[in-house]
C-alpha cells in the first residue's frame, strides 16, 4: 500500500490525518506530504523525540511516561490521541521506538517500535521488532504505519504483519 492510496481512502471517507512521531523523526509525515494533493487531507504532525515534547505538545501524561516508558503501547496510543485532538484530525498515526544503534534493553531491544493508529474513536497499537540499520528501522516503521492505516480504513484484519511482536492492542 502506498501513501497515495491512503490519500484516496482518506478522501473517500472525508477524513483528515495527523502524525506524532518519535523514532521515525518526521519520515512518516514526509512520506504522506510528498503525495500531490496531500493538503486536502494531511493536517500536519509533530516530531516529539523528547518526553517533555510528548507531554507539552501531545498531552501524554508524565506519569504514563515514568511508569511505562516512552517506548510503550500506552504512549503510542496517547501520542495518536494527542495528535488527533491537537490538530482536529479524525485519523492519527504515531510511532515510538528504538531505532538504534544504541538504547535497547533485554525487554525492548533495538528495533522495538510501537505504532499507534487512531481512526475516529478506535485506537489500535501494534508492537514490532524490526531489524537493520537505524535508517532501515525508521523506514520499516514509517511504511508499516501506512500499512496499518490501510488495514484499519478498509476494515481488513491482520493480527500478524511482518515483524509484528505479540497481539494487536485495542485501546479504549
Amino acid at each position: 500500500m502506498s501513501a497515495q492510496n491512503i490519500g484516496a481512502l482518506l478522501l473517500e471517507h472525508n477524513f483528515t490525518i495527523s502524525t506524532a512521531e518519535s523514532c521515525t523523526a518526521g519520515l512518516l509525515s514526509s512520506l504522506i506530504a510528498e503525495i500531490p494533493g496531500a493538503s486536502d487531507w494531511f493536517l500536519g504532525g509533530w516530531v516529539t523525540y523528547a518526553n517533555a515534547m510528548k507531554v507539552s505538545q501531545l498531552g501524554v501524561p508524565l506519569t504514563m511516561l515514568q511508569k511505562c516508558g516512552a517506548v510503550s503501547s500506552e504512549v503510542a496510543a496517547a501520542m495518536a490521541r494527542g495528535a488527533s485532538k491537537a490538530s482536529g484530525s479524525v485519523v492519527a498515526l504515531s510511532t515510538t521506538g528504538i531505532a538504534g544503534p544504541t538504547g535497547g534493553s533485554e525487554n525492548k531491544p533495538v528495533g522495538t517500535v510501537f505504532i499507534g493508529c487512531k481512526v475516529q474513536a478506535d485506537v489500535q497499537v501494534r508492537e514490532f521488532r524490526f531489524v537493520g540499520t537505524r535508517k532501515e528501522i525508521q523506514n520499516h516503521a514509517a511504511q508499516t504505519a501506512i500499512e496499518l492505516l490501510e488495514l484499519q480504513l478498509t476494515g481488513k484484519k491482520s493480527n500478524a504483519l511482518c515483524c509484528q511482536h505479540g497481539d494487536v492492542i485495542h485501546v479504549d
